[in-house]
C-alpha cells in the first residue's frame, strides 16, 4: 500500500499489539495495523532511504549499525541468545573511533559536574581531545528570558539561566567532531540539538527524582508511579 492520502491514519507504532516476530517492520512476511507506516508510507520511506545516498550520511549510518552489533557478545553462536556486553559510555567511545573523530564536546548540567569530570577523564584516557561546556556558562540572568522571582528555583536572589545555545556555540567554535549530552534539562537539550553543528548523542538525561534513570518511572507506571498516568494538575506556585 502506498501513500495515497494526506488523511491516512498517523503512525502509531507505540500502540502496535503485534508480536515482534509477526511485525512487517521486522519480518518480510509479517503484518501490521492500518496505521503501520511500513505498509502505508512507501513513498515517504523511499524519500527517507534516498537520504542515505549521501556519502557522509551513509557512512554515519553504517558505523552506527556496526556499533549496534558490536554491543553484543558471541554473535557467532547458534542458536544465538542476545548477550549485551557494553555500557553506553564504552559504545560512544567506540563509535567515535569508528568515525575517526578526535575532538569530542561534552555539554553537561552543572548539577552533574562531578559526573562530567569523570566522563571527561574517561574519554581523555581513551585518547580523545575533550571540549566541555557547563549549562550555567556565561552567567546570563534568568530575567533575560522573562523569568520572574517566583519562577526561580532560589527565590530572592540572582540566578543564572541554563544556556544551551551558548553551550552549543562554544562547542561549534571549538569545531568539535561529535558532541555528548550529559544531564541537560527537558527543553534545554532540545535547544542544544537545534543549535549544535556537530552530530550529538546522549550519555544520560536529567531526572532529578530517579537518579537520572527516567525509565524507572515507566517500569513502575502500574505500581508505585501510577500517578503519572493521571492528567497533570495545574501547577500551583507558593
Amino acid at each position: 500500500m502506498n501513500d495515497t492520502s494526506e488523511k491516512a491514519p498517523a503512525p502509531a507504532c507505540a500502540a502496535c499489539a503485534m508480536p515482534a516476530a509477526k511485525r512487517i517492520c521486522v519480518q518480510p512476511k509479517g503484518t501490521g495495523a492500518k496505521e503501520c507506516p511500513t505498509l502505508t508510507r512507501q513513498a515517504l520511506l523511499a524519500q527517507a532511504n534516498q537520504a542515505y545516498a549521501a556519502t557522509e550520511v551513509a557512512e554515519f549510518a553504517r558505523q552506527a549499525s556496526r556499533q549496534e552489533a558490536d554491543g553484543y557478545a558471541n554473535r557467532h553462536e547458534r542458536p544465538y541468545v542476545m548477550q549485551p556486553a557494553k555500557p553506553r559510555i564504552v559504545e560512544i567511545g567506540e563509535f567515535a573511533r569508528k568515525m575517526g573523530y578526535q575532538r569530542l564536546g561534552l555539554a553537561f548540567c552543572i548539577g552533574l559536574a562531578k559526573e562530567a569530570a569523570v566522563v571527561d577523564q574517561i574519554f581523555q584516557a581513551q585518547g580523545f581531545e575533550m571540549v566541555s561546556a557547563a549549562c550555567k556558562a556565561g552567567r546570563t540572568p534568568k530575567e533575560r528570558i522573562g523569568i520572574t522571582d517566583a519562577e526561580k528555583i532560589f527565590q530572592g536572589r540572582d540566578e543564572a539561566m541554563c544556556n544551551p545555545i551558548f553551550q552549543a556555540m562554544l562547542l561549534n567554535e571549538a569545531k568539535t567532531d561529535f558532541n555528548i549530552l550529559l544531564g541537560l534539562c527537558v527543553g534545554h537539550d532540545s535547544l542544544f540539538f537545534k543549535y549544535a553543528q556537530a552530530p550529538t548523542t546522549v550519555l544520560a538525561v536529567k531526572d532529578r527524582v530517579t537518579g537520572h534513570n527516567p525509565l524507572a518511572a515507566v517500569y513502575l507506571a502500574d505500581s508505585y508511579y501510577r500517578k503519572i498516568r493521571l492528567p497533570a494538575k495545574k501547577e500551583t506556585r507558593p
